[in-house]
């Protein structure tokens, strides 16, 4: 390939109206690495390609991709991900399933929450009993460094 044929390729792929892989992570807020993760777990398709072999996106593959990162950003997992994706993809789609799957996601985060108050209590405890001072003693650390009754 001669010097200088790329960005011409990539420059009439943009007047057809597709976005290098850079552009398409900055509009949609996803990495380029995370962008060839997703298509890798199919979750948007394969790029399109110009001769070079550059990847391009149109700009329905650049709303999946925000899809993909709000849903992240709410913490669901890559299958449910795909799920909802899914889903989304289903003109016919039950609602009821998009909020079962919500709805189970709640009650993890509910579950992690909890168990995340439980933990934060309990060094809230050792921590108000550590002077914090110059001596040596120090709870926290006989804490951490106590053999568990299950070991």
């Amino acid at each position: 390939m001669t010097a200088g044929k790329a960005p011409d390729e990539l420059a009439i792929a943009k007047e057809q109206g597709y976005f290098s892989i850079g552009r398409a992570a900055e509009i949609s807020g996803v990495t380029p690495k995370m962008i060839r993760h997703y298509e890798s777990l199919e979750l948007i398709p394969k790029a399109h390609r110009t001769l070079g072999d550059y990847r391009v996106y149109t700009q329905s593959d650049i709303h999946v991709l925000r899809f993909i990162r709000r849903a992240r950003d709410l913490g669901f997992s890559m299958a449910e991900i795909s799920d909802l994706l899914s889903l989304w993809r289903n003109q016919r789609r039950a609602s009821k399933e998009v909020k079962r799957l919500a709805l189970k996601h709640i009650a993890e985060l509910d579950t992690k929450i909890q168990e995340l108050q439980s933990l934060r209590a309990a060094l809230s405890e050792l921590a108000a009993h550590c002077r914090g001072d110059t001596r040596p003693d120090c709870p926290i650390l006989d804490d951490l460094g106590r053999i568990s009754a299950s070991e």
